[in-house]
């Protein structure tokens, strides 16, 4: 029999405040354990939540920009359950009257465009982290992380493979560090996800049961963590066994999922009104505002990167992959007016330099550096071969590319007669390879190439000398 999985994804991004969701500790990332509490976020007797209105906005940004209605009215809940990273027994969220519904994203993947529905976007604290240390008889607790703000971005099973999943998760954390509300760091927990899975048979329409994997941080162990859950039902199923519901955990070690729980059902939190914060109401005006303050979102970006630099699909997806290197693309366009140059450029050797787009804000080379060294490819004073080792130089030395080509003589050679009499004299030395080449071997036009970038130690324009080569051995 042949299956076919179907996948949701509930990802929790952290928003980008600076204080926690309803009291005034900081958030940042890694203070000493514990350093960062207060009685609120604590759940000390007595003390009352109050609601972080940075934390609001950044929510209803998001909404807006994965195409959700946002509600005039929501409200919170507290959720309960027990577990040592919870001081207060339950967790603040938002259930039966979430901030925003009904929204969708556009994945585009092999060359096709896939709609995944967003069900609901809630807003909600984060809980504690627990510590394993290598004692086997000690856990510690660090609740710096209790009450820093989340939402819960909650899909529709729209998805059918790893490949979609991931997807769908780089557009997410692509629009969400766009519009500046989620720094989206997965190493540290800023944005991780939980994969709801099933399988059933091709043709189906009854869903299979469903195994929800937690806390999945990085793109690559998203597509492990399904890849592997997806195989692990379908042997079970084939080999006459069911699949329990229950939620599993991923070993990036192993590349496994393995059990954790059973699934628990939302009556299992006994969920009921949070009797310590007033219903969130909004105004029109104020969502609406919102609205005006987003920037060109990345979709757009990437659509206009195509349309008015002509770039392939693949570059303008790459390049509109954080805000950080939309941008630094854009502003290398001032002096090389070339935009594939300058994409091909910055894709292949940028991002090698750096090994991550995240990093390209701390990048020693700044765009308008870049946007000077390739304007002397474009002008033909340079190679694109000796423009590699100009950069390389840039970076080692932190010199502008027009003081090393002037430094080490590197400016290359375009004088059509000192060029046209080293071909006359090559072809002359070569009279073999001459005849060869002209009884039908047309790759020796490369060893011919090759013999005058040797003579010129590089610095011979290609272009110049092709046209030349075509012209002597003709």
């Amino acid at each position: 029999m042949q299956y076919e999985a179907v996948i949701g994804l509930e990802v929790h991004a952290q928003l980008s405040t600076e204080s926690k969701i309803f009291c005034s500790c900081s958030t940042k990332f890694g203070a000493e354990p514990n350093s960062q509490v207060c009685p609120i976020c604590l759940g000390m007797p007595g003390v009352l939540p109050v609601l972080n209105k940075k934390a609001l906005e950044y929510a209803i940004m998001a909404a807006i920009a994965t195409n959700c209605t946002v509600h005039n009215k929501s409200r919170f809940d507290r959720k309960n359950y027990f577990y040592p990273d919870l001081p207060k027994g339950y967790q603040i969220t938002q259930y039966e009257q979430p901030i925003c519904t009904n929204g969708y994203l556009d994945i585009d993947l092999d060359g096709k465009t896939k709609k995944i529905r967003i069900t609901r976007i809630h807003m909600e604290e984060d809980a504690g982290k627990l510590i394993h240390e290598d004692s086997e008889h000690y856990s510690y607790v660090d609740l710096n992380r209790t009450g820093v703000p989340l939402i819960e971005i909650v899909s529709e099973p729209d998805m059918s493979n790893a490949q979609q999943a991931v997807a769908y998760m780089k557009k997410l954390r692509s629009i969400l560090t766009f519009i500046g509300v989620c720094d989206g760091n997965m190493e540290e927990g800023s944005l991780r996800c939980d994969a709801n899975i099933s399988v059933r048979p091709v043709g189906s329409k009854k869903l299979g049961t469903k195994a929800e994997i937690k806390n999945v941080n990085s793109f690559r162990f998203v597509q492990k963590a399904i890849e592997y859950e997806i195989e692990r039902q379908i042997s079970v199923l084939e080999n006459g066994g069911e699949i329990v519901q229950e939620t599993r955990l991923f070993d990036s070690s192993k590349n496994v999922t393995f059990s954790m729980r059973g699934k628990e059902e939302a009556h299992d939190y006994r969920y009921f009104p949070d009797p310590d914060l007033l219903p969130v109401i909004l105004q029109d005006n104020t969502i609406n505002s919102l609205r005006e303050s987003l920037p060109e979102l990345p979709h757009s970006r990437y659509k206009r990167f195509m349309k008015d630099h002509d770039l392939p699909q693949s570059s303008a997806l790459i390049l509109t992959s954080t805000k950080p290197l939309a941008d630094y693309f854009e502003d290398s366009l001032e002096f090389c007016t070339d935009p594939k140059i300058v994409a091909n450029w910055i894709i292949n050797e940028v991002l090698r330099e750096i090994g991550d787009e995240d990093e390209i804000d701390n990048f020693q080379i700044r765009p308008i550096e870049i946007s000077k060294l390739l304007e002397l490819v474009q002008k033909g004073s340079i190679s694109g071969k000796i423009a590699k080792d100009v950069f390389s130089q840039m970076i080692e030395t932190k010199k502008s590319a027009e003081q090393i080509v002037k430094e080490k003589g590197l400016e290359q050679i375009s004088d059509e007669g000192q060029l046209e009499s080293l071909v006359s004299s090559l072809v002359e030395k070569h009279p073999d390879e001459v005849k060869r080449f002209r009884e039908g071997d047309k790759k020796l036009l490369g060893f011919f190439v090759g013999q005058v970038m040797k003579e010129t130690k590089g610095k011979a324009n290609p272009k110049l000398i092709n046209e030349l080569l075509r012209k002597h051995l003709a």
